[in-house]
């Protein structure tokens, strides 16, 4: 868990022959979407495309020092890569009074080798004198299951941190830890920034004293099906109920909720004993840290986590039970579950299944089961002077609620990625939908 020095909060810190020609098009494009293809090394490199990227990120190199480091602009999404044993530098040019987040997620690629209890990475903000704003680890655990590993870092004004005050340029430091024995080879990193404007006018300073601790009981009824998304641009949208999928060793999925201000977020997660359809049954033995589920806030901050081993039986983990949403929560001090439930927005639950159940298990899927709650009654926001960047980050939108009750996988084009990841350039998909026209046009010229 990382640790604010600055203010000791203890942040843990996605007509006929015309409609024959355009079908025609369209069959083709699909057709490139599906077909067998091989990857591009020069597009994609050897990343571990489990995960999905935002489709709008852009490239941006980390520096070796803050002279050369390239700025990171709020709201954003950027692609980089963290070779072993390095450390790299991103700036954020600030204003003195909005709070400002960035969130690293690394993930390593395929066959970089084993990975150790102690590999991860750290991310921190520091001022332009060294001096940290905030600065969290992250790291594999004891099961050593390759996974997507998000950290973040911020510099805040409320509360404010000691040292990192007014506007100027700040350092998102990313590097990786662990041992002399740790994985080689390089992971690939998705960084995301936020900035929150500072209040109208100023509230309650200390975290609410007194709210329900208790476990919720988790909730009940006929489970939907509900894929979960890839990443955090494709995480696929749900609200209270039961949701049910399949899971595979070594998979992560993702699942966002919206949550307003005032209401309270409680999520189970259960393992299916024997596999999907039996997959996995008979197997004997144990997985370590088989099961883990993380919770992230709107700025993929990590609130809570839980995991569970795995002997072939089915298994089950909840979060701790966390506090309403409310702008004071982040006057919480050390403890994240309280000071993380800081703003309304889009939660995300992060569901792994370590790749080592399939040792003794098989390659399943097995069944998942996700019981979300979301209690209490909306209130109004805190009333903010201005603009988040991005815009609608803070606030639960009427597109959310569709989204959630629609199983919504993020916004990204969906056809164009399979393109993209699958090694087909724009341009060569535009040359194809090009010529399937012109061909169209010679036809219907001759028929005239």
């Amino acid at each position: 868990m990382g640790h604010d020095p600055g203010d000791d909060e203890g942040w843990r810190v996605m007509g006929r022959r015309t409609a024959w020609g355009r079908g025609t098009a369209v069959a083709v494009l699909l057709w490139a979407a599906t077909a067998p293809v091989s990857w591009s090394a020069s597009a994609v490199g050897t990343a571990d495309t489990s995960y999905a990227f935002a489709a709008d990120a852009t490239s941006v190199d980390g520096a070796t020092g803050t002279a050369d480091a390239r700025p990171l602009d709020a709201g954003k999404s950027y692609r980089s890569s963290l070779p072993k044993a390095a450390k790299l530098y991103y700036r954020l040019d600030l204003d003195e009074s909005s709070n400002a987040y960035v969130s690293v997620t690394a993930v390593p690629r395929a066959g970089g080798g084993k990975l150790t209890v102690s590999d991860g990475i750290r991310v921190s903000v520091q001022n332009a004198d060294s001096h940290p704003c905030s600065y969290e680890s992250a790291n594999f655990g004891s099961s050593g299951s390759p996974r997507p590993l998000t950290a973040w870092g911020a510099r805040t004004t409320s509360p404010p941190t000691p040292l990192c005050t007014g506007s100027g340029a700040y350092y998102v430091v990313v590097e990786r830890v662990g041992t002399a024995d740790s994985a080689a080879g390089t992971w690939d990193l998705e960084l995301t920034t936020a900035t929150e404007p500072a209040l109208t006018r100023t509230g309650a300073t200390s975290a609410p004293g007194a709210w329900d601790s208790a476990s919720p009981e988790p909730l009940t009824g006929e489970a939907r099906s509900r894929s979960g998304g890839a990443g955090f641009s494709r995480a696929a949208s749900i609200d209270q109920g039961v949701w049910r999928t399949g899971i595979s060793p070594g998979q992560t999925l993702y699942y966002r909720v919206p949550v307003d201000w005032g209401r309270r977020l409680s999520a189970t997660v259960d393992l299916g004993g024997g596999g999907a359809g039996g997959a996995g049954a008979g197997g004997a033995g144990y997985a370590v840290d088989a099961l883990n589920v993380s919770l992230y806030n709107p700025v993929r901050a990590e609130v809570a986590d839980a995991n569970t081993g795995y002997d072939g039986t089915q298994q089950s983990a909840s979060l701790a039970p966390l506090p309403p949403v409310a702008y004071a929560n982040r006057y919480a001090r050390n403890n994240t579950k309280v000071n993380g439930m800081r703003f309304a927005g889009s939660y995300y639950l992060a569901v792994h299944l370590s790749a080592g159940v399939a040792d003794d298990f098989g390659d399943g899927p097995f069944d998942l089961t996700l019981r979300v709650r979301v209690s209490g009654t909306a209130q109004e926001g805190p009333g903010y002077a201005g603009q988040p960047v991005p815009g609608d980050l803070f606030t639960i939108t009427a597109a959310d609620r569709r989204a959630a009750a629609q199983g919504d996988t993020g916004s990204d084009d969906t056809t164009m990625e399979a393109l993209a990841v699958g090694g087909l350039g724009a341009g060569t998909v535009v040359l194809v939908v090009l010529g399937v026209w012109t061909v169209v046009g010679r036809r219907r010229a001759g028929a005239v």
